[in-house]
């Protein structure tokens, strides 16, 4: 199976449905709101199920061509889930601040990651030479890149989807991403902002079995597609091969071509 089945019911039973009071409510979400109670917006599961399918369907397809995701949000209740979620399944993530520059400003970001990667075969080296203040120093940078760097470390390029909880801590990444082309997957709940989102996920964006289910389902759709994209590897490899054989053929034919 291509993505997770989800059904209405576990939307329910994970808080999906339950939105901000409706005075803190965003105008431009209005068409994903079902209606409200007790002061509190609720949000149209239907609409979610079927956008949540779309989105898994992206995730799974960019997966399964060899892309890779970029996963996105600072806030506490959900920066260690995405964190694990990107660990388990070989994606990258940024949980901690957003650098402005991040991935429009590539380079300076690829030399702090350089800066990183040496720092910490500084420390680890057996014939270091350094001063224990040095190494205190040295320290405390590398947790501070750390924190910061740690989740993108082995990116080499831009990725080819961010998928993003709660837009409104996340705006200069959106603005990044959307000056770079880049694809947006995103939970939005009542008071966040629409704009920009190529595929939005109408949902509670700040209860934890929430954004739990939200992890679980991407893991499951991605470790589903990695398995997938080995096999259409091999495939370029043999297509490769086989152009190879068609070109050695044509010229073994058509000798004279060569001579002219």
């Amino acid at each position: 199976m291509k993505i997770p089945n989800i059904t209405i019911q576990q939307l329910l039973e994970a808080g999906v449905h339950l939105g901000h009071k409706t005075l803190r409510w965003n105008p431009k979400m209005k068409k994903y709101i079902f209606g409200k109670r007790e002061s509190i917006h609720i949000i149209d599961l239907t609409q979610t199920l079927e956008l949540t399918n779309i989105a898994l369907e992206k995730i799974y397809d960019t997966i399964k061509n060899n892309g890779k995701i970029l996963f996105i949000s600072t806030k506490k209740q959900a920066s260690e889930a995405i964190s694990e979620t990107a660990k388990e399944t070989g994606q990258y993530f940024v949980n901690y601040r957003w650098l402005g520059g991040m991935l429009t400003n590539w380079d300076t970001i690829s030399n702090s990651i350089k800066k990183l990667k040496k720092i910490n075969i500084d420390l680890v080296s057996e014939n270091r030479g350094f001063t224990k203040k040095e190494l205190l120093k040295m320290s405390i940078q590398r947790d501070k890149l750390q924190r910061s760097l740690g989740g993108i470390a082995d990116m080499k390029k831009i990725p080819d989807l961010v998928f993003i909880i709660d837009t409104n801590y996340e705006s200069l990444a959106i603005k990044e991403s959307i000056k770079l082309g880049i694809p947006i997957i995103a939970i939005l709940d009542t008071n966040s902002n629409p704009d920009g989102i190529d595929f939005p996920i109408p949902g509670n964006d700040d209860a934890r079995r929430s954004i739990d289910l939200y992890c679980n389902l991407l893991k499951e759709t991605i470790l589903n597609a990695k398995k997938e994209a080995p096999a259409i590897q091999e495939e370029k490899i043999d297509q490769s091969k086989n152009n190879i054989k068609k070109k050695e053929i044509e010229e073994k034919k058509s000798p004279e071509k060569k001579l002219n």
